[in-house]
């Protein structure tokens, strides 16, 4: 291989695909860039057995050819290059000369023929999003994917359901759960899970733009084409709790209250709160009023703001850094919280309609709630 390419255009694609490289493997091209010079582009790719990144750039190919070289030894040196161009030479016995401006390096690669082959999605099923719809979406969801479920490996990452021209992504965790809807324009009828590390990979993908994202679904797998960049996934496999028998249907309490402002309540309330003392915050709802209150061995707090109360006057219990995760994901001025009893789950939702939905459970208090 004898290529010359844009020092700055391998950087970044150098950079991207390494977030798919495994960090120790027992095999050894795992934990490098696979690359490979043909016609006029460059192919790089990272894949760690359930997470691929590959991209093309534009190259001078002088002699088509291909190698694998260390993540981590390659990526240091790209990003010392001094020079505009760079220049990469492999030989017979994977040596591999890297130059670039006064710089030279001379270190040795692994043959591609030792890199595993990274799936496709030859028969999948797919759908078209905005990048910044999606984008919103997987942000309002991701908090409440479950880290630490090992009895349902499949709620560790985000459900895609389409049904009816909608598309909800979902996410729980057993203490709370996190719905996003949007219209999309397809007419098939499926749902997938896509796993936590491969959304925060596309997030970091992902802009505001309004511009378009394919997604393509297969069995095992699923194809996400954005900006130049494609990832393949593994899906995860198993039953996804029926997400909609844990949402409450009637309303008893409804509240509508400023949402940067009770975020700054619930932070006020929860100075007494560390890792290593815990407690839930009370909330009372009542008179047109939110207190919020909590009592630790370290001391107690209580915090009271205004809200428009309708309904039967409430007293819950919560973990605060549930509360605070949902509410930070809202995105919206103000929230329209529902509550049906001190038992049942708080309902957080956008001021008008039901763009998003999250749920956080209550904490059940020794002996009952008292007055706070």
């Amino acid at each position: 291989m004898n290529i010359v390419c844009n020092t700055a255009a391998l950087l970044d694609a150098v950079a991207t695909v390494s977030h798919a490289v495994s960090g120790k493997s027992t095999l050894p091209a795992l934990e490098g860039i696979l690359l490979r010079a043909a016609g006029s582009s460059l192919y790089l790719a990272g894949y760690d057995m359930e997470l691929g990144i590959t991209t093309s750039i534009e190259a001078q190919v002088k002699q088509p050819g291909d190698i694998v070289l260390s993540v981590k030894l390659f990526g240091d040196i790209m990003r010392g290059l001094p020079g505009e161009l760079v220049t990469l030479i492999t030989d017979e016995k994977m040596n591999v000369k890297i130059q670039s401006g006064m710089a030279d390096y001379e270190i040795m690669g692994i043959s591609a023929a030792e890199y595993p082959e990274i799936p496709t999605v030859p028969d999948g099923v797919g759908f078209v999003i905005a990048r910044g719809t999606l984008r919103s979406m997987i942000r309002q969801t991701i908090f409440a994917v479950s880290q630490t479920d090992s009895s349902r490996p499949v709620h560790k990452g985000t459900l895609f359901e389409i049904h009816n021209k909608m598309l909800n992504l979902v996410s729980l965790d057993g203490a709370r759960l996190a719905l996003r809807s949007e219209p999309i324009q397809s007419d098939e009828n499926m749902q997938f899970v896509i796993p936590r590390k491969t959304l925060n990979e596309l997030l970091k993908l992902l802009d505001e733009e309004e511009t378009p994202t394919s997604i393509v679904v297969g069995k095992r797998h699923v194809l996400i084409e954005v900006g130049g960049y494609v990832m393949i996934s593994r899906l995860l496999d198993g039953e996804f709790l029926p997400y909609r028998k844990a949402i409450p249907q009637q309303v008893n309490t409804t509240i509508r209250v400023n949402t940067r402002e009770l975020m700054q309540s619930v932070s006020r309330a929860a100075i007494v709160i560390n890792d290593r003392v815990k407690s839930p915050l009370i909330c009372n709802f009542s008179n047109n009023r939110i207190k919020i209150s909590c009592s630790t061995p370290l001391g107690s707090a209580s915090d009271v703001m205004n809200a428009a109360i309708d309904g039967k006057e409430e007293m819950m219990s919560f973990n605060h850094q549930f509360l605070m995760e949902a509410l930070k994901n809202t995105e919206t001025d103000e929230v329209r919280i529902e509550l049906n009893g001190s038992l049942s789950p708080m309902k957080i939702l956008p001021p008008e309609g039901e763009n998003f939905l999250f749920l956080v459970l209550p904490v059940r208090m020794p002996g009952g709630v008292k007055n706070a």
